[in-house]
């Protein structure tokens, strides 16, 4: 009898899903799920580009068109590029458009006898078990005639959750009673709702009106650009920030290619790793002083070229913790520029709160006067993948101890619960070439190439990972951030799928080049 799998988003991971799962004989029913074709990553915002660079952003087996000759194409390329994917590989004719999962749940054996496993779906590992359990999921149509229900149920032995964390679920700062936005008598949006606006829409709302931007990741830099394309002078644009972070002008640190120092195998011997041996240990250990000099080398480079000294904008953590965070981001062209000519204000808060007129910052003693403010304070990925489970233990099982990355092994799988995979929640330099090295292990998985270990085996696993995570991304360790060591990852990848994890020709290249997407074309 033929297995049918579920796929809820239709992004990029959702894409990459699809086109794996048929390649092993599947036939995936793929749900839009709010995202379309794409996903979320495709903002409606006009400074909006790629934030890395084109080779380490492609299909391994789908190259840029010879058209895109920018090294960061715009949204409207990586769009069209997105598309031409999904069309080539015929992959359009899978998804149901205008559709919303509302929730999954599992039909099969009670949480008592779950919990009594010693292997994930109850026999050896395997990706549909032995004990015959059943997804079911909630469907709406998001085009059906308003006050007509037409909600209908699913029942699929395999659900792929490719629903992402950048999108639906914003993540709104909590504030003292009457200091939150209730009492301020101007505009409070969240970037969400500034992105679903189109060029035009965007750029009449905030002219002319005195605009706040909360936050200092890439969406907050490109509003707060387009902002001060708007108003200029006479209205300049405030962002608000905690932490000063290291956005880079281009990967290129004095003329050298960033991969080099951390996107190759050797980069990588720098960094204490889940699971090694006491001489990757060691040698960790001997080369940490390498290690902070490629820090200090690109910190040298960014300080210089974006005069960040000037502008008080210096970070206190390192370049390493940012890229380990993944909060690395490009700044928009010329936004220090703008700093420079007072079109954008730059101003750090630790905690901040309305009033009437607009903001009070803390430390200052007059509020600062606003017509709008614009939180891009993010998404809350984690509440977004609970929110789809109606079980309450597998709400819990999935977020997992709020004081540890989530719990997914090989960041895919979650051992407690069986049947499903997670793809494209944790996060690395290039999320389209991580995600689809995960789309194809989950696809030799489906196929029974390899089976799981043990429970307690995959849960031992999740925990060296976590130290990983807490070690080096410090406070971000949430973010499930693998920026730093995707080499040492995808080898985890390519040895349970029974591939050779070096890709390489020659020694010297698979110690010192950069690995990318094409290094992965084949088996």
């Amino acid at each position: 009898m033929e297995r049918q799998v579920a796929i809820i988003g239709a992004g990029i991971s959702g894409l990459l899903a699809c086109k794996y799962t048929l390649s092993k004989g599947f036939r995936p029913i793929v749900f839009e799920s709010r995202s379309g074709i794409g996903g979320v990553w495709i903002k409606t915002i006009e400074t909006t580009k790629l934030q890395t660079p084109k080779p380490l952003y492609q299909f391994s087996d789908f190259p840029w068109p010879p058209t895109v000759a920018e090294l960061f194409p715009d949204q409207h390329q990586v769009f069209d590029y997105i598309e031409s994917y999904a069309r080539h590989f015929d992959l359009i004719r899978y998804i149901k458009f205008g559709t919303r999962v509302c929730s999954i749940e599992y039909q099969g054996p009670s949480d008592e006898e779950m919990g009594r496993w010693t292997h994930w779906g109850g026999h050896g590992g395997e990706a549909f078990g032995s004990n015959n359990g059943k997804w079911e999921i909630l469907v709406e149509s998001t085009t059906s005639t308003r006050g007509v229900s037409n909600n209908q149920v699913n029942v699929v032995d395999f659900v792929i959750l490719c629903i992402g964390r950048f999108s639906d679920v914003p993540n709104i700062p909590e504030f003292p009673p009457n200091k939150g936005p209730d009492v301020f008598h101007g505009e409070v949006i969240h970037s969400k709702d500034y992105a679903a606006m189109d060029y035009k829409v965007a750029a009449e709302f905030v002219k002319n009106k005195k605009v706040t931007v909360v936050g200092f990741q890439k969406s907050a830099l490109d509003i707060a650009m387009e902002c001060s394309n708007a108003n200029g002078l006479e209205n300049p644009c405030t962002v608000l920030y905690k932490t000063e972070h290291w956005t880079v002008p281009d990967y290129l640190p004095w003329g050298f290619p960033l991969a080099y120092l951390y996107l190759s195998r050797f980069s990588e011997l720098l960094v204490h790793k889940p699971g090694e041996g006491f001489l990757l240990c060691l040698l960790a250990t001997m080369l940490s002083p390498l290690r902070w000099a490629f820090s200090k080398f690109v910190e040298s480079h960014i300080k210089h070229k974006l005069r960040l000294a000037k502008y008080g904008m210096v970070p206190k953590h390192s370049f390493h913790q940012e890229i380990n965070a993944c909060l690395i981001s490009t700044v928009p062209e010329k936004f220090y520029d703008r700093v420079e000519e007072g079109r954008i204000i730059l101003k750090k808060a630790p905690s901040f709160g309305f009033c009437q007129e607009g903001v009070l910052v803390e430390g200052d003693d007059t509020p600062r006067k606003k017509d709008l403010v614009i939180l891009a304070t993010g998404f809350r990925g984690d509440r977004k993948l609970k929110d789809l489970f109606v079980s309450r233990t597998f709400k819990d099982y999935i977020v997992g101890d709020p004081k540890a990355a989530v719990p997914l092994y090989r960041e895919c799988i979650h051992p407690q619960i069986p049947q499903l995979a997670v793809i494209g929640f944790s996060e690395s330099v290039s999320n389209l070439y991580t995600s689809e090295m995960r789309c194809r292990w989950l696809s030799e998985l489906l196929a029974g190439t390899f089976k799981l270990p043990s429970i307690i085996e995959m849960e031992k696993d999740v925990g060296k990972w976590d130290e990983y995570k807490k070690r080096y991304s410090a406070q971000y360790y949430r973010r499930s951030c693998i920026g730093a060591l995707h080499v040492w990852y995808n080898d985890q990848l390519c040895m349970d799928m029974g591939w050779n994890p070096r890709r390489k020709k020659g020694f010297f290249a698979e110690l010192f080049e950069p690995y990318g997407p094409t290094d992965y074309i084949s088996p």
